[in-house]
């Protein structure tokens, strides 16, 4: 895995330079968050594209303060995308980054080759006390991340854990805002015009975007895929990386027969 950085944004590639022969996976972190929590997405789907995951401005060791707007992730993450001249590329989203990968088909599908919805939805709304918990106790949060976020059966692991909480790096101003974003977030009216090809990934026990969030946009996305991963919560990408890969793998493989 190469660590680089483009214009101000830092950046995971399973690959550089970039296989112009090859889709690209460009994965896009939640809330909070940054591109390691792809880890296993970079090195484990190299070998059906090229795979790249963004630390989204104020995120990680990228450059900013982030936002308060999809919008305005949207045209940062869409400025990358043609800094490194990414061929065919593919966003693939969780959560708020799957908000990004949205708002990326419906104003931007003719440049994409598909798209990757995971544990996210149309219209994201956020209950207020969990703003205010991430401004007076951003501890608590994190706390809470690993109780909410993370299937009950995948609570013992360790591992599991360790990784979700260490790549949750943002402070409490820029979470609070990117949940400030996912609040203010609201394409339902606006999904029926993606055009591109979709996969839908939700997981049994995200009890965040629960899996009737993925059943409605499979059923107003023109010829969208769901795919439910089992002994998984939101935080699926971690907790299932195998079922995970396996599903996106099958995916990209489909696009070109």
């Amino acid at each position: 895995m190469i660590e680089r950085k483009q214009d101000g944004i830092a950046f995971l590639a399973g690959r550089w330079p970039l296989d112009p022969d090859r889709p690209t996976l460009l994965f896009i972190h939640g809330s909070g968050q940054e591109g390691r929590f792809w880890q296993a997405q970079v090195d484990g789907l190299i070998g059906v594209a090229n795979t790249i995951a963004v630390d989204l401005p104020g995120h990680g060791n990228s450059d900013g303060d982030g936002f308060r707007q999809v919008s305005d992730f949207t045209r940062s993450v869409m400025d990358f995308i043609g800094a490194i001249d990414a061929p065919a590329p593919i966003p693939c989203g969780l959560s708020l980054g799957g908000a990004i990968a949205i708002d990326l088909l419906i104003h931007h599908g003719d440049r994409l080759k598909a798209g990757i919805l995971a544990n996210t939805g149309a219209r994201l709304k956020v209950l207020p006390a969990i703003i205010e918990t991430i401004q007076n106790n951003y501890d608590s949060h994190l706390t809470g991340l690993v109780k909410f976020a993370v299937a009950q059966t995948n609570q013992t692991d360790e591992g599991i854990c360790r990784g979700v909480l260490a790549t949750s790096t943002a402070g409490p101003t820029v979470t609070a805002n990117d949940f400030r974003a996912c609040d203010a977030f609201d394409a339902m009216p606006q999904v029926a015009g993606i055009n591109a090809p979709v996969l839908i990934l939700s997981a049994v026990h995200d009890t965040l975007t629960p899996v009737k969030y993925a059943d409605w946009m499979a059923a107003n996305i023109r010829g969208a895929r769901h795919v439910t991963l089992d002994g998984a919560g939101h935080m699926s990408p971690i907790e299932r990386p195998e079922a995970f890969n396996q599903a996106i793998w099958r995916f990209v493989e489909s696009l070109d027969q």
